[in-house]
């Protein structure tokens, strides 16, 4: 049996879903093969639709609900996973058979697919708990301080900076067997890794750079925009580094397939959170969680992109 696997592409939690969700299927069907697929939002990004669905099992991670009739699993936890009523109506008709399964209040989709394979599939993967600890603190913002989120000194945060920038289909085939197999830390060790993060951890330095002289504050708000040069990505931790007392971020960078802005709230500010920023992205075609989210734009949508950033910050700043 070959499952198609749609998993959130450039992204840590989206890779280890992918790990986990193989790890379940595997130990309800042994002889399963797996073909792995990265899903974005940005222009030029594969989509989860039917045509992608050519297993003989389908699943969609961590990302946004497709009613396709040949989808068999879908674990999700983001609050925007469904586009319309009719999306949401199709999956509450899938939800009886056990394979559907949708938490917004869990911290991240990595550790959702753990928790559904102990409780419902009596599928453990104790080998794997260091990988879903690492996927949940690093998409749930579980660090102790701004600083630390930036770090990337740690190997294993080397490996999430080579996730988000070269986290493809090919990439996914070639690391996810790895990190089933292998600790964590082995697999972040691998010469292939430290190759690939060398060019990255100068684009990250200049990235600080960039973000130094490009902020602006408005209120509780740090807004930072980019898009004079393009990016290879848009990091969301960097301001609150930068910035310990701001309560909220807006960055706006131009990406490769087009210009991408990212709004998060700082964990650190000693400021409650009093806003649901997924709900502000859903409204311009966006999405994410209540703490972080983002919207991508087309290369010929610049201004409008620039201008929606400049809505939404001074709506945050309040």
């Amino acid at each position: 049996m070959n499952v198609v696997v749609a998993t959130h592409g450039h992204c840590f939690d989206g890779l280890a879903s992918a790990v986990l969700f193989s790890r379940l299927v595997r130990e309800l069907d042994g002889g399963a093969t797996f073909s792995y697929r990265a899903c974005g939002y940005g222009g030029g990004q594969a989509r989860p639709d039917d045509a992608m669905f050519t297993g003989d099992d389908n699943a969609i991670l961590d990302y946004r609900y497709h009613p396709g009739d040949r989808l068999g699993w879908y674990f999700d936890h983001h609050r925007t996973a469904f586009l319309s009523p009719e999306d949401r109506a199709h999956f509450e008709a899938r939800r009886p058979g056990g394979r559907f399964h949708y938490d917004a209040a869990a911290s991240s989709c990595t550790k959702l697919i753990a928790r559904i394979a102990s409780t419902s599939f009596g599928v453990e993967a104790p080998d794997l708990a260091e990988l879903v600890s690492w996927a949940d603190r690093i998409d749930s913002a579980r660090f102790e301080s701004a600083a630390e989120a930036v770090d990337r000194s740690s190997p294993i945060m080397q490996l999430v900076s080579v996730v988000e920038h070269h986290g493809d289909d090919a990439f996914l085939a070639r690391i996810v067997p790895e990190l089933s197999s292998r600790p964590l830390m082995e697999v972040a060790e691998l010469p292939e890794i430290r190759d690939r993060y060398r060019p990255l951890g100068k684009k990250h330095e200049r990235y600080v750079d960039s973000v130094k002289k490009s902020s602006r504050r408005l209120g509780r708000v740090v807004f930072v925009d980019l898009t004079e040069h393009v990016l290879d990505s848009v990091g969301k931790f960097v301001t609150y580094a930068l910035f310990p007392d701001s309560v909220y971020s807006v960055v706006i960078g131009r990406l490769k397939h087009g210009p991408k802005i990212s709004v998060g709230y700082n964990p650190w500010s000693g400021s409650p959170l009093d806003t649901d920023i997924s709900s502000i992205c859903a409204r311009y075609g966006g999405g994410g969680h209540p703490v972080v989210g983002g919207i991508a734009f087309s290369n010929a949508q610049l201004e409008q992109a620039r201008t929606v950033a400049r809505e939404i910050a001074a709506e945050l700043a309040g």
